[in-house]
């Protein structure tokens, strides 16, 4: 099967995050089998979804890993102007939910596998598949896991989020979490004798601004990224139940979006530290930061596939930063699409943007054999 039939198959799967995969990864599982490939899944709890991990080639320790997540995020609330579960061409652009975040790179990784020849291949080639990337790289961390404890081993990996086919070595890491705050119940009439929790979370409000500011002009920067800094950034905040009783409780949910070479455990500890004795804070969640060398072998590995690409550091989290501090593999991001395009009603990946992605898998498949 080409890209496009595949990448109209991958789209029709409505993977959102919220909901089961397995019809994708039934689908998937049964595609690699056919051409030869050890497949296996790794299930989250509930049994309803699955990660998938394939293998072809010899039993080495020298293989490439293709990692991409096949859920994706919500269109209830987005006016779409065709069915975004169904793969639509105008002109030179595919429309489709995924199409560019992340299905185009996971149509043209199962294209490859349709051209490949197990007997002639030097080197293995894995592929994973994983679910729930969309909401803080969750799923593939149950793999990584299993991987880890069977010693898995590997040359590199590459992540295939949408880098216009750049090779990015890098991206910020993300921690989640919600501070809590405990004040005194009291009728409003008598506020100045009672602790207000809202006005508690409100000082953490300002003591996050004052955090952002310090670390802003005295952190560690980054000149490749657009925010060159770590940066604080506080989401939500809830608290009280009537406006004529003090607030008891209150809650603000921020993120710490960090620089891989910053640590985020130091930032976090002075975040608690200044939050008071009146305060809880919960980690829900948070995934590692990439920072892989411009000399490192996965680097160069990159500049054979696609000549001379342009390196660069995104935005956006990916599962790379746990694949690199998980297995300890080396690991860059390229893939085709835009992710300007990505999250958005009428998303859609350019035609050329496969195109360039299969040429750089056949050249992947020259480099295994």
């Amino acid at each position: 099967m080409n890209t496009l039939d595949l990448l109209d198959r991958l789209v029709a799967f409505p993977t959102v995050s919220a909901d089961s995969n397995l019809p994708l990864i039934d689908f998937v599982r049964g595609y690699l089998n056919e051409r030869g490939f050890e497949c296996r899944l790794v299930h989250d709890s509930s049994g309803e979804k699955a990660n998938l991990f394939a293998t072809i080639g010899p039993k080495q320790d020298d293989g490439i890993v293709l990692s991409g997540h096949a859920d994706v995020v919500p269109v209830a609330t987005q006016a779409w102007t065709s069915d975004p579960f169904k793969l639509t061409q105008r002109d030179t652009r595919l429309f489709g939910r995924g199409s560019t975040d992340m299905k185009g790179f996971l149509a043209s990784v199962l294209a490859a596998a349709d051209r490949i020849d197990a007997k002639a291949l030097k080197r293995p080639l894995h592929i994973a598949f994983s679910y729930d990337e969309e909401i803080g790289c969750v799923g593939v961390r149950s793999l990584i896991d299993v991987l880890m404890k069977e010693q898995f081993k590997a040359s590199l990996c590459i992540v295939g989020e949408p880098t216009s086919m750049s090779i990015a070595l890098g991206h910020k890491g993300k921690l989640a979490a919600q501070a809590r705050f405990r004040g005194e119940a009291g009728h409003s009439s008598l506020a100045p004798r009672f602790v207000n929790a809202i006005h508690l979370a409100c000082d953490f409000v300002g003591m996050l601004r004052a955090a952002q500011r310090e670390i802003a002009e005295a952190g560690w920067q980054d000149a490749d990224y657009d925010i060159p800094y770590t940066t604080v950034h506080a989401g939500k905040i809830a608290g009280g139940e009537v406006l004529n009783i003090v607030a008891e409780r209150a809650s603000v949910d921020f993120e710490i979006r960090h620089l891989a070479e910053d640590n985020i455990e130091d930032i976090l500890s002075r975040i608690r530290a200044s939050a008071g004795a009146k305060s809880e804070i919960e980690v829900l969640n948070a995934y590692p930061g990439l920072a892989t060398s411009d000399a490192s072998p996965a680097a160069s590995f990159g500049r054979r596939l696609l000549g001379e690409a342009p390196t660069t550091k995104v935005s956006f989290g990916t599962e790379a930063g746990l694949f690199a501090t998980g297995l300890g593999l080396e690991t860059v991001v390229i893939g085709p699409g835009n992710m300007n395009q990505g999250h958005q009603p009428d998303e859609y990946i350019e035609e050329a943007e496969l195109q360039r992605c299969d040429a750089m898998m056949d050249r992947l498949i020259e480099q295994l054999c």
